[in-house]
């Protein structure tokens, strides 16, 4: 122990190069933790994408292209589910609920899906965390829009402001439903999914503004304007994809298998869960990527921490020379600095560990009202606890090659003058 208070006396003797040193090692640790905790939260983020949703339903194709286009607005689908098919499956016994959506247009380059005003109930995200609205409400009147907040702070629209969409990915001039104008009617609170990248219409509306196109063009001499509109069938006949709940989560594969043999036209029925694993594990290298650069950002903060030792070392010659000559024994100058070494690591991650729990406390609201992550001040998880040894082990251990230096350093040497 008396070891222990020279080496804390010690250190404050030179508390300039081991204040340094000290908050090399903290930020070094802040971050290391701090994207491990961000990785994780980010993780659990993408899994819940979409949540409540037992069952996406779409024409047949692999699982990730479905989800990609159902629920990422990525990609365009190889076909289209028929409206007689949702029906169908709306109507089985186990099914709870069916929210239809339709895809094919957008607006100066974010997708436009169509869907009904059940979407804004059912679909939820972050573990049951549902859709909440800025501004406005869904959509009312046939042209009324509801825009993801994404949408609406980059291109600048308010409640009333009005919108055009276009026919397509691309926004081109002979591409736009410009005789049939919406009303933005709300504006969704940001979720960090792609719900705000999304301006939201109804079906009807859908089937409107191309009542009078055929094959991706206006039909010449055929056009119906936006009140005539109002006064026709616009029952869809097809839909891109659709989300389902199930009245019980024992029937979710009973349902599956229903909707994979359905006889009257191939389509296939995913769960999302399983769907997003296997995405995550598509796209989530990057997430070790990240890690290995926080790894590699600790292990040059303990350098620092062992050049300052070892520099210190040639500047304490004749500190280490009079405490041998007063009795000290090598191993008594070796615990020293290996003592020094365990104060500045264990000072320098229970700091660091202050300075994350700070920048979450700070900067948590920030990320969830922009990016949707929820990043959780609880408590450190048994990995965190794990990289924090490692770090706090590697720090003792890098201690121990100046402190065997000292050790090796005679008595002599340390009361010659050096020329």
């Amino acid at each position: 122990m008396a070891i222990l208070g020279l080496a804390w006396k010690s250190l404050r003797n030179r508390r300039f190069t081991a204040a340094l040193t000290l908050a090399s090692i903290a930020l070094s640790v802040a971050l290391l933790v701090g994207v491990e905790r961000v990785r994780t939260e980010t993780r659990a983020s993408f899994a819940n994408t979409i949540s409540g949703t037992d069952l996406i339903v779409g024409a047949r194709s692999g699982a990730v292209q479905l989800l990609l286009y159902a629920v990422f607005r990525i990609g365009s689908p190889t076909n289209n589910l028929s409206w007689q098919s949702l029906q169908d499956i709306a109507a089985h016994p186990k099914v709870a609920w069916v929210v239809p959506l339709s895809l094919g247009d957008s607006h100066r380059g974010f997708r436009v899906l169509g869907t009904s005003a059940e979407f804004f109930q059912r679909y939820r995200y972050a573990r049951g965390r549902g859709l909440t609205f800025a501004q406005g409400g869904p959509f009312v009147d046939l042209y009324d829009a509801v825009l993801g907040s994404q949408v609406a702070q980059k291109l600048g629209y308010r409640l009333g402001d009005a919108i055009v969409v276009a026919h397509g990915a691309g926004d081109v001039a002979f591409a736009r439903h410009d005789d049939k104008p919406f009303r933005v009617a709300g504006i969704l609170a940001p979720t960090g999914t792609p719900v705000d990248r999304t301006v939201h219409v109804s079906l009807e509306a859908i089937e409107a503004i191309h009542i009078d196109w055929q094959g991706g063009a206006q039909v010449p001499g055929h056009t119906i304007s936006a009140q005539a509109a109002r006064s026709m069938e616009l029952t869809p006949k097809a839909v891109t994809a659709a989300l389902v709940g199930l009245r019980s989560k024992v029937a979710t594969f009973q349902v599956q298998r229903f909707v994979n043999d359905y006889s009257a036209e191939p389509l296939t029925a995913i769960l999302p869960g399983v769907a997003l694993a296997e995405l995550w594990g598509l796209v989530g290298v990057a997430e070790g990527a990240l890690l290995v650069v926080s790894a590699c950002v600790v292990v040059v903060g303990l350098f620092g921490m062992l050049t300052a030792l070892l520099t210190g070392l040639n500047e304490r010659r004749r500190e280490l020379a009079i405490l041998r000559s007063v009795g000290a024994g090598p191993a008594q100058v070796f615990a020293l600095i290996m003592g020094e070494a365990a104060f500045l690591t264990l000072l320098g991650v229970a700091l660091g560990l202050g300075l994350l729990y700070l920048a979450l406390a700070l900067g948590r609201p920030l990320v969830e009202a922009h990016w949707g992550i929820h990043l959780g001040i609880g408590g450190l998880s048994g990995h965190e606890v794990a990289l924090l040894g490692v770090v706090s082990l590697a720090g003792c251990l890098i201690g121990a090659v100046p402190a065997y230096r000292a050790y090796r350093l005679s008595l002599a040497d340390g009361l010659s003058p050096r020329v």
